[in-house]
């Protein structure tokens, strides 16, 4: 029987796969069909047909077009050249695509900067591309305005509420709306850089990721071919549009397929449920987190009235998913593995929960990933005798990694930076000169080829001897009465080898502290238990809902830091108990043995 449902298993897999694999005939690194080509495409077929709905407003795909058009013919006459960036600081809204849109009709990089950013982050930013100019609204503009003078070569800063800097608003209510000739992209192909999307920054200043033509065309055709996605669909999105999963996956849908996109201005879990219903939304785009946070929020009395069909995404932990199914009636869950500019993409083609995709492994050559050994005190993957690394087994953790070849598909662009592109390639991996890219996650594929994301490379911490995986704790933790989220993560204990575990969590009531140790060893190993546990009235997220570390580690245990209440495990009642100033001197000075 298990032979059955193997072949069972593969043959569904390879059929759909095969249909994904039609979808992406022609995306190649040397394809001369751009972005604006495909958006184009679209547009001309649905032009009275709303393209995105915004704050009560309605916008057609030929009104949305004319934006681009007008950003398109200002670009022209501030005399950009292919090959020049554009720093994008923005909110939500149907302008930030049409911008970036109609940016890439003349060949010209739009890099998408986190709007959340300020300072030092984001002097960083909009320096690294070399921006030629920085578009932005609002706040944002506001906070562009107050390091303009920090800028490398001087860039204006184009306002589109005219308050800072030079009025964009005059460009994109007035300026010249017709098509500007394809010429002005002549020569561009395939690997050719679209965008700048940067990296979530959670260790460190972002690096920006550079997203080439065939890059985002691959990554929408996947994403909205996972989904089913067609004209007819109406598409939720909340996420940030500077982000590959609201900007790509997200938009993906309306830009190619031709559906309706409603977005909001920012994610609010109390009016999630309304916005759906109100317009009767087909489809949702999300990261893992927004469920959680969704699955954590009160009952809502829509919550179970609404049209919604499928969900498409990544990062929805097992735990989440099946609950979030289950209590919202939702049908459908589309997960898939990827990242900004990582050439490694796996799909769960028939929602099999808790799993980020499937890969046979007979498929390995076709689809150009591996997993290999991977070692913990390192954190580089293990070499054999010859110095070549090793696969790992069925259901053994270990690093994904994946081929680097120039053809579009298995093509790693890199980063801005050349010595951060550097750090993610692995070589002399199988045999001498082949390169492969390193995606950082610790990932486990079952018998069946199902593929179960474990933790990233660093979010793994030794204590005891033992290596301990913070998402596998952060999930155990999650399902203990009280506990709304939580942020697991490493931290020092003077005379202790390794780091010891410590989480940061908010609640939905108070937590029984008294019965938390016990209820977490029956779930979890000892060693994998974490030793301190600090409540937050809200847990530190970027703007992708990815949880905050450095900080948090660096605070560790400390008292007198911030008002937020620590419990300390202690190893001589093996309970969790308030930490005092009594017991943390006793930490210190090494009084305790854990």
């Amino acid at each position: 029987m298990a032979v059955f449902r193997k072949l069972g298993s593969y043959s569904r897999f390879v059929g759909k796969l095969n249909g994904i694999l039609k979808l992406m005939k022609g995306l190649d690194s040397e394809s001369t069909i751009l972005i604006p080509d495909e958006i184009e495409n679209t547009v001309d077929r649905f032009p009275d047909k709303t393209a995105f709905i915004f704050e009560g407003r309605h916008l057609s795909f030929a009104a949305f077009e004319q934006l681009a058009n007008r950003v398109a013919n200002w670009g022209l006459e501030q005399d950009l050249k292919q090959g020049d960036a554009i720093a994008l600081v923005m909110e939500n809204c149907p302008e930030y695509p049409a911008i970036w849109y109609g940016l890439s009709k003349i060949g010209v990089q739009a890099a998408l900067v986190n709007s959340n950013l300020e300072g030092s982050g984001l002097i960083h930013c909009i320096n690294i591309v070399s921006s030629k100019a920085v578009i932005s609204h609002g706040q944002q503009a506001e906070r562009v305005a107050a390091i303009l003078s920090d800028l490398d070569g001087a860039p204006l800063l184009w306002d589109c509420d005219a308050a800072h800097g030079e009025s964009f608003k005059s460009v994109l209510e007035s300026g010249n709306a017709d098509r500007p000739d394809p010429c002005h992209r002549t020569g561009q192909i395939g690997s050719s850089n679209c965008v700048f999307i940067y990296t979530s920054g959670t260790t460190g200043l972002p690096k920006a990721a550079k997203v080439t033509h065939s890059r985002l065309r691959r990554t929408i055709r996947m994403s909205t071919g996972l989904a089913g996605a067609t004209q007819d669909d109406i598409v939720y999105n909340v996420l940030p549009l500077y982000h590959i999963t609201g900007g790509g996956l997200g938009l993906g849908a309306t830009l190619f397929t031709g559906a309706t996109s409603v977005i909001r201005r920012r994610f609010s879990a109390s009016e999630f449920w309304d916005d759906v219903v109100e317009h009767k939304a087909t489809m949702f785009c999300y990261i893992g987190e927004l469920c959680r946070y969704l699955v954590n929020s009160d009952t809502h009395p829509k919550e179970r009235s609404h049209a919604l069909k499928t969900g498409f995404g990544n990062g929805l932990r097992g735990d989440v998913w099946s609950e979030f199914v289950d209590r919202f009636n939702v049908p459908k869950m589309c997960e898939l593995y990827g990242s900004t500019e990582g050439n490694v993409l796996f799909l769960n083609f028939d929602g099999k929960v808790g799993a980020v995709g499937q890969a046979p492994r007979f498929l390995d050559p076709l689809l150009g990933a591996a997993f290999v050994k991977f070692d913990f005190e390192t954190e580089m993957p293990v070499r054999d005798k010859n110095g070549f690394c090793i696969k790992c087994d069925v259901d053994e953790v270990g690093e994904v990694i994946g081929r680097i070849v120039d053809n579009g598909r298995e093509s790693f662009e890199g980063y801005q930076d050349e010595s951060a592109t550097e750090k993610k390639i692995l070589r002399d991996v199988f045999k001498s000169g082949d390169q492969w890219f390193r995606t950082g996650d610790l990932l486990r594929r079952d018998a069946l080829g199902y593929i179960y994301f474990v933790d990233r490379v660093g979010d793994t911490f030794r204590w005891k001897g033992e290596n301990v995986a913070t998402n596998e704790v952060a999930d155990a933790m999650s399902k203990i009465p009280g506990i709304a989220m939580a942020n697991v993560y490493g931290i020092e204990v003077p005379g202790s080898d390794g780091r010891a575990g410590m989480a940061s969590v908010t609640e939905t009531e108070a937590i029984d502290f008294k019965a938390l140790g016990e209820s977490l060893r029956k779930v979890l190993p000892a060693y994998a238990v974490p030793l301190f546990v600090k409540v937050q009235s809200e847990v530190d997220t970027t703007g992708t809902f990815k949880f905050r570390k450095v900080e948090a580690v660096k605070q560790g245990f400390q008292l007198g830091v911030s008002d937020d209440p620590i419990w300390f495990l202690s190893p001589e009642t093996n309970v969790y108990e308030p930490l005092t100033q009594q017991n943390y001197d006793r930490i210190i000075n090494r009084d305790y043995r854990f």
